[in-house]
């Protein structure tokens, strides 16, 4: 019997298994790992709560979760509960699908003042990430600056500027729906070293910003190409321009109903965040573009703010034992080859790019390298070696059908409107799963 131990429970990690399913049938046992209770990584606590389609993939990952060589293993943090060398003693191979967790650091003078987040940080409080409920982010400034120019600073700007009654049928945790309810912004600010055709915004994601009850979006039309630019551009990349076309389109009267301003700032790199113990504005320096590349003019100016969220990319967690590429912010790997029987995918592979889908591809490859590695079964304890060590150091294990509880008693505790309201406490998950 060949032995997996796949590490993350993301759409990375579950892709992994299903490849090792339809590769091997019913001659490989496969244990996923998450340090949390519960299964699902970014799908749960990445994705915006106000996408719900995109969370159904899902399901997909749950069909081979209840499969009979499938088992989760959930609250077990790889590196201090287990570690790495154990685990190459238990299992025939060893993925890392750990993902991106961490923020980016900005490098910026100020980027530690108070009310300045990175998106992981602010993403992971709105979607009830156990370990950013206590973030209490102070949305009683007027402007708030979004530094980037991909999918996930949409999701921050729509986020901070829906209504309450515009989260029906989302699962947006409590907590951060009370915030929002204070807030006094008026202005959000999306900044953009580059021009309008270098985003990495999708069109549904765009589109949306032009249906929002109480907010407009708002583009220079100075910043935009001529329009005969656009037809190099790839047809998505089209769209997307389409939209900002479409929003330096929008006319006065119409902007002046909706209380709230959505401005793309492009050409503009942020220098330095400023203000005393809290943030007070953001220094920008205007940009142009050489080859491609963003190069500074020497133009500066400040944006007021009074909350600015990063969303310029995502790292690994390092591991111990692990070799790392700290410029990368991913493991340091050979197309997913790391060390003798230790693998990674995913972003822990390649670092924060791609789609959820582009995680099924690569799971299959590094499945399809496991078996160039070793093509015999092994002889490992695996999954009973597993449950011993477990047993011994007394671990609380959330398995599947634990999870399964925490998932119900999510639902009976959704407010009206909602599909759900996740737990976000450890303990409470514990509770809930009858693990107490």
């Amino acid at each position: 019997m060949r032995h997996i131990a796949i590490i993350g429970s993301g759409p990375a990690g579950y892709y992994t298994a299903e490849a090792a399913q339809k590769q091997w049938g019913d001659g490989v046992r496969i244990d996923v790992f998450d340090r949390l209770p519960v299964p699902y990584g970014l799908i749960r606590t990445g994705v915006a709560p106000d996408h719900q389609s995109i969370k159904g993939v899902s399901k997909r990952y749950e069909a081979v979760a209840l499969s009979d060589n499938v088992r989760f293993i959930g609250n077990v943090t790889v590196g201090s509960d287990i570690t790495i060398p154990e685990l190459q003693e238990l299992y025939d191979a060893v993925v890392l699908a750990t993902g991106a967790p961490h923020d980016k650091a900005l490098g910026l003078p100020g980027e530690d003042l108070a009310n300045v987040y990175g998106s992981a940080a602010f993403v992971g409080w709105y979607n009830g990430h156990p370990q950013f409920v206590t973030l209490d982010p102070d949305l009683s400034g007027s402007t708030a600056v979004v530094i980037g120019n991909g999918n996930v600073a949409l999701d921050v700007a729509r986020i901070l500027a829906k209504t309450r009654a515009e989260f029906t049928g989302s699962d947006i945790v409590t907590h951060a729906l009370d915030v929002l309810d204070t807030s006094q912004l008026e202005k959000i600010v999306i900044l953009g070293r580059r021009g309008p055709h270098q985003i990495a915004m999708t069109p549904k994601e765009l589109g949306e910003l032009g249906h929002l009850h109480r907010a407009c979006p708002r583009v220079d039309p100075a910043d935009l190409p001529e329009v005969d630019a656009d037809a190099l551009l790839e047809p998505g990349q089209r769209k997307s321009v389409n939209h900002l076309r479409s929003f330096a389109d929008i006319a006065a009267d119409v902007r002046s109903e909706k209380p709230i301003e959505i401005e793309f700032d492009f050409f503009a790199a942020p220098k330095a965040i400023l203000g005393q113990d809290k943030v007070a504005g953001v220094e920008v320096e205007r940009t142009r573009l050489e080859d491609g590349r963003a190069v500074g003019t020497g133009e500066i100016y400040t944006i007021p703010a009074g909350l600015v969220v990063a969303c310029i990319g995502y790292q690994t967690s390092p591991i111990p034992g692990v070799p790392f590429e700290e410029s990368a912010g991913r493991f340091a790997n050979d197309e997913g080859r790391i060390l003798p029987g230790l693998y990674c995918v995913g972003w822990a592979r390649r670092g924060p790019s791609g789609t959820i889908g582009t995680n099924r591809p690569d799971g299959f490859s590094v499945v399809e390298k496991i078996g160039e590695d070793q093509p015999e079964h092994g002889s490992k304890a695996g999954c009973n070696g597993m449950d011993r060590l477990a047993l011994e150091r007394g671990l609380k294990i959330v398995r599947f059908r634990d999870w399964k509880k925490i998932e119900e008693a999510e639902i009976q505790r959704a407010r009206e409107g909602a599909p759900r309201e996740k737990f976000v406490h450890v303990d409470h998950m514990i509770d809930a799963a009858g693990k107490a």
